[in-house]
């Protein structure tokens, strides 16, 4: 089994949207170089964020998020983001009526079912797991090995938290990594159990 990491860019304040959803100055660092971080062009970041990110990147065979985020995304019009091979959605409800059931999305009802479907799918690759709500009820159950966060220099104030609305204190060992980007700082830590 692949290694599960809950990931996102983040507030240092520790949101990771603001009350309305919107992502705000959190995601400017994937512009702010002239490095491409992947094949559209569209991402460019600094050499050092480059050498940081894309290495992970490369290793992720799934993703899981919530049905809100997939919602706010349109699903990314069918198509993973970053060149992700699967993503499974938790949701209680059904996929959309008009939602091609031939793109690489797997709906399923509960954290610990799509995190499971999200291993088989990744075959021994990483599970990323989207911060925010369903990200803190993976981390709740247990199940997130490894912490990630592009920590981005803004203060929101309130909004959604990184972490959602864990209750419980949950240890991680030091930072295994310390990386100063261009307008971010990427963090790296291990869950303790």
């Amino acid at each position: 089994m692949g290694k599960v990491v809950l990931y996102s860019s983040v507030s240092v304040d520790g949101f990771v949207a603001d009350q309305d959803d919107q992502p705000g100055p959190l995601f400017d660092w994937l512009s702010s170089g002239d490095v491409p971080l992947d094949e559209s062009g569209e991402l460019k970041v600094s050499q050092t964020s480059y050498d940081y990110t894309r290495p992970y990147w490369d290793q992720i065979g799934a993703t899981v998020v919530g049905r809100r985020v997939f919602d706010l995304t349109d699903g990314w019009d069918g198509q993973p983001p970053g060149g992700i091979d699967h993503v499974v959605v938790v949701t209680h409800r059904p996929m959309p009526e008009s939602w091609d059931a031939e793109a690489p999305f797997h709906f399923v009802d509960g954290v610990e079912a799509a995190v499971t479907k999200a291993q088989e799918l990744a075959g021994g690759r990483i599970v990323e797991v989207a911060a925010g709500d369903v990200g803190g009820q993976v981390l709740a159950a247990g199940l997130v090995d490894e912490v990630r966060m592009d920590v981005v220099p803004v203060v929101f104030g309130s909004g959604k938290r990184y972490f959602g609305s864990v209750d419980a204190q949950h240890l991680l060992d030091d930072p295994d990594e310390v990386i100063q980007g261009d307008r971010v700082l990427h963090l790296r830590y291990r869950v303790r159990r």
